[in-house]
């Protein structure tokens, strides 16, 4: 079992940014790739940024490429997202996961492991 707990989210004005960071506890942190996926308002859960277990590679959903970020510090077992140039329409729930069986993947359906999720909201 891996525990995970989002913090860093808020209330941000358009073009400003925050960091999201997620703490795991459980199972070696380094087994796990990680993710961050968001629901905005009466959508579906999508893809966000996901993150190999070395930290060497990273995918972006479009929509977020060159202003989000996503880092992980294994040593302290936590994955951070760096959302800058934020607009209105980032404004979502997020959430971070983990999964063991691939190498890196976009699927939320291969993610075991989910954390409660964090509210951002970004202001016009």
């Amino acid at each position: 079992q891996v525990q995970l707990v989002e913090s860093g989210g808020g209330l941000v004005q358009a073009g400003g940014s925050l960091r999201l960071s997620c703490a795991a506890s459980g199972r070696p942190f380094s087994n796990y790739v990680l993710g961050w996926f968001r629901q905005p308002p009466g959508k579906e859960r999508e893809f966000v940024a996901t993150i190999t277990r070395s930290g060497y590679v990273t995918h972006y959903a479009d929509s977020v490429k060159g202003r989000f970020t996503i880092s992980r510090d294994n040593a302290k077992s936590t994955v951070y997202l760096q959302m800058n140039t934020l607009e209105p329409e980032d404004t979502a729930v997020y959430y971070c996961a983990a999964e063991s069986s691939t190498p890196i993947t976009q699927d939320p359906n291969e993610y075991d492991y989910w954390g409660q999720g964090i509210q951002v909201t970004v202001s016009s």
